[in-house]
């Protein structure tokens, strides 16, 4: 028989410190009428000074593994989804790995900017269903506060810190049905950070035009997504030999409420059917999804034997949606 992969457990963690919408009224010409109308988003979570992306992915990984009642030594290994890594290598993953003394652990990082989550579940099952791996840990975590430029109105306002995780491994029913990837490099300037790599590495002209904060084309990326995240879903409740009727729970990419309402409305779905959490932390990249997962399966949104839906898009141009029949029970949170 052929090994099903699925979600043994999730974990989430989230700065302490908040910074609402009034804080920009006093930066910028906003408000938090405007924000909130333009977004939906009140408040952001960041991270302070000493705390970094391997941090925020370590406080993830053990609550997922404490939910998958996995021990470190049983983890096999850790993919990190992450556009903000502490550092350009050594990996995120490994950082993580040494914190959480995963010594069986490989680890590695991808970079796909808000759709990395999927992506890095993608390769996960990949490694559950041909005997690679046993338990693999999946983490998309971000500390975007610390590339914005705080005068920007497009981009500061929209995004957060946070981290999200789930523990891959085997099911005997159920487990993740289908996954969707894509990509259209096209659209590569429409949302990047464009220095501190080897095409415009760090000089002092770089510093003073801002080019390592995120860049963003706001009315091009939102056109893309609306379009995107419909047919992604889409085409992965058809990878899964299921229609949009099938679905029981949406969980979308954080971005903007409009877009969130317009994937829900392509997709036949009352808002009551899509968890909605950007009011309360931003974009959090690739740790929106994930986080929104855990959040969303501690309230006893999600039941064993559910058909969810995940979807998110990125920087790249990027997009990811998947398709999970829910393997585990609630209540194995204290």
């Amino acid at each position: 028989m052929n090994k099903k992969a699925g979600i043994l457990g999730t974990g989430s963690y989230l700065p302490k410190k908040i910074i609402d919408n009034f804080h920009f009224e006093k930066l910028m010409d906003t408000s938090d009428e405007w924000i909130k109308t333009r977004t939906g988003i009140s408040e952001r979570r960041v991270v302070d000074e000493n705390e970094t992306t391997s941090y925020l992915s370590t406080k993830a990984a053990l609550e997922a593994m404490k939910c998958a009642n996995l021990n470190p030594q049983e983890v096999d290994l850790i993919i990190v989804a992450t556009a903000t890594p502490d550092m350009i290598f050594p990996s995120t993953a490994c950082l993580v790995q040494e914190n959480i003394g995963a010594i069986n652990a490989a680890a590695f990082d991808i970079s796909v900017a808000c759709s990395g989550f999927i992506y890095a579940m993608t390769i996960a099952k990949q490694f559950v269903e041909n005997n690679t791996y046993k338990n693999i840990l999946v983490i998309g975590a971000e500390t975007l506060s610390k590339v914005l430029d705080y005068e920007d109105r497009t981009t500061a306002i929209l995004f957060g810190d946070g981290a999200g995780a789930v523990v891959i491994g085997e099911v005997n029913e159920g487990g993740i049905l289908s996954t969707h990837l894509g990509s259209d490099g096209k659209g590569k300037d429409f949302l990047s950070i464009p220095a501190g790599g080897s095409k415009l590495p760090a000089s002092k002209e770089t510093v003073e035009n801002k080019l390592h904060t995120i860049q963003m084309s706001g009315n091009d990326v939102y056109k893309f997504a609306v379009r995107i995240m419909g047919e992604a879903s889409l085409k992965a409740l058809e990878l899964a030999n299921l229609d949009a009727n099938s679905i029981d729970y949406l969980i979308p990419h954080q971005a903007n409420i409009r877009i969130i309402e317009a994937s829900a409305k392509r997709l036949k779905l009352s808002m009551d059917k899509v968890y909605v959490n950007l009011d309360k932390y931003g974009n959090m990249s690739a740790a929106s999804v994930p986080v929104a997962l855990d959040e969303a399966f501690k309230q006893g949104k999600i039941n064993k034997g559910d058909n969810i839906v995940l979807v998110g898009f990125g920087g790249g141009l990027t997009w990811g949606a998947s398709v999970i029949n829910w393997s585990i029970q609630g209540g194995k949170y204290e």
